[in-house]
């Protein structure tokens, strides 16, 4: 439920809408995909139904209706829990990323076609992080780009070590 807490995370600063809590989600996270405002109202009416959040204001200010959440006692309880208990460290689920690399070995393509290519796209997505490490960003903001630079770096050498146990034709090495 991690989208979930955190929504509850920036409800903790205070009540806002749900275009608001994607837009913050958004800044917050910007490496990530950016929400769906579906997903942001599923995962509102979820959490009111679970009373985490309440509805605490509906407005019309001359366009549509308007509705502002805010965090509930037993919110702040489950996001305090959520940030105190660690992750588990792997196993990792299967991404696409590997999904098709494996899914290219048991048709017989070229597992390693696919891997050099993902490797530029890869690389490039780094250049663009790197360059904008060390701007006048929030520390959050950078904090979340050195997550994703290292990401792309330990996928980097997974691609490699794949590439490596390929053969020409995509074939895995005996």
């Amino acid at each position: 439920m991690s989208i979930g807490h955190v929504l509850l995370g920036v409800l903790s600063a205070g009540p806002a809408h749900g275009y608001d809590l994607k837009r913050e989600h958004d800044s917050r996270f910007p490496s990530a995909k950016p929400l769906a405002y579906g997903q942001v109202y599923s995962t509102l009416s979820r959490l009111e139904r679970d009373g985490l959040v309440e509805v605490a204001e509906t407005s019309q200010d001359g366009g549509p209706e308007r509705t502002t959440y805010a965090l509930t006692s037993a919110g702040e309880t489950s996001l305090a829990a959520w940030l105190d208990e660690p992750e588990q460290a792997g196993p990792y689920a299967a991404d696409d990323l590997l999904r098709k690399t494996l899914t290219s070995l048991h048709m017989g393509v070229d597992a390693g076609d696919f891997l050099r290519r993902q490797r530029v796209v890869h690389l490039a997505r780094m250049r663009e992080l790197i360059a904008l490490q060390g701007r006048d960003a929030d520390p959050d903001q950078q904090i979340a780009i050195d997550h994703t630079i290292f990401h792309l770096d330990a996928d980097l050498r997974w691609l490699q070590a794949a590439a490596a146990r390929v053969a020409p034709q995509g074939k895995v090495r005996s």
